[in-house]
């Protein structure tokens, strides 16, 4: 079963949503050491508060939770060996790209080639299967 182009795109939007939220969460909860309660329950309960009061973390939470809301309908029709490389990949890639704009220490040139070879690699995938999808005969 081979992906079409809308197929791809959906993916690329669920890394997008997945990887560059992490450094805008990360970054967020930097706060939350602060929380001491005295039992395991209200710790849980305080840093839950602090966490989901803070329109800092919640909005990168939420545009997390519908990248998988995207995943999640996108996979009723795309074949997992696409989505998986697709999505895990290329949330790697956004992750360290949104890393780097926040100013955060992301590697040297072996963290770039490491980009472009996993960008080389994701585009061999979507290219051979997007080629598949046009070749088939449709079925009218």
């Amino acid at each position: 079963m081979a992906a079409s182009l809308g197929q791809v795109l959906a993916l690329v939007l669920v890394a997008a949503l997945w990887g560059g939220t992490q450094p805008l969460l990360k970054r967020a909860s930097a706060g939350l050491q602060q929380v001491r309660e005295q039992t395991w329950a209200r710790q849980l309960l305080q840093e839950m508060k602090t966490l989901f009061l803070n329109t800092e973390y919640l909005m990168p939470f939420l545009l997390n939770q519908s990248g998988s809301l995207v995943y999640y309908l996108t996979l009723a029709s795309t074949d997992l060996t696409l989505a998986v490389p697709i999505c895990n990949s290329l949330a790697i890639v956004f992750t360290l790209i949104v890393g780097k704009v926040l100013g955060e220490d992301v590697g040297g040139k072996q963290a770039v080639a490491g980009m472009v070879l996993t960008v080389i690699g994701i585009t061999l995938c979507i290219t051979s299967s997007v080629t598949k999808t046009q070749d088939q005969p449709s079925s009218s």
